[in-house]
């Protein structure tokens, strides 16, 4: 059955930065490749997916990340911990590797999608430095939130983490040398509420009218 708008609002509600993570308690394996999967089919900028995800499991590994991020316990004692990386550049063979995916996928010609070839190029090509590496990283951030939204709509919770040394997460994941960066990480699980003091606190928002604007 598709969610009703009054269960979706009372999901937003429900959801919230979890700081305690219940360290028994684990995300059954169906879930988890349930969100695993809403990262594979999150949406990006001209459809490029220009980033990587990392699944950490190894607890060695986790501990390794807690002790650069703040020796936060998120980080090694929710269910799952995913680390999102922004692509370091872009080139002509990031827009040939979408192209024969497209190719492939929907059996279309090469030749078919030269206007659409030239139109991304001259898109990518058009930005500076500073604003190609801003228009990378958003995508990454596309795929936090809708990982985030996901896990809430299966009541699974998450905390956003950028509270960290990215470099240091470079060198533990071995990416320094990869077309890859750390940009911020997402823990995954399940509240401890008796523990966290933030798990039953009402959220605090401004009117929707002072955030919201209608012309």
């Amino acid at each position: 059955m598709n969610m009703n708008a009054q269960e979706l609002i009372k999901t937003l509600e429900w959801r919230y930065a979890t700081k305690i993570f219940n360290p028994d308690r684990r995300i059954p394996e169906a879930d988890w490749n349930a969100l695993l999967e809403s990262l594979h089919l999150s949406p990006s900028s001209l459809g490029l997916q220009m980033w990587k995800f990392i699944d950490v499991q190894d607890p060695s590994v986790r501990a390794e990340l807690r002790s650069v991020s703040w020796d936060q316990p998120q980080v090694t004692d929710s269910s799952r911990l995913v680390v999102f990386c922004a692509r370091r550049g872009f080139s002509p063979e990031d827009v040939q590797r979408y192209l024969e995916r497209i190719v492939e996928v929907r059996g279309v010609t090469m030749e078919s999608l030269n206007l659409y070839r030239d139109r991304i190029v001259e898109l990518a090509g058009s930005k500076s430095p500073d604003v190609l590496k801003a228009w990378l990283e958003r995508q990454v951030y596309i795929a936090l939130g809708f990982m985030m939204s996901c896990a809430a709509d299966l009541r699974i919770d998450t905390c956003a983490l950028e509270g960290m040394d990215p470099e240091a997460y470079d060198r533990i994941l071995k990416l320094e040398d990869s077309p890859y960066y750390t940009l911020c990480a997402l823990a995954l699980g399940y509240r401890d509420e008796e523990a966290d003091k933030y798990a039953l606190l009402a959220k605090v928002r401004f009117d929707r009218g002072d955030v919201i604007q209608v012309i």
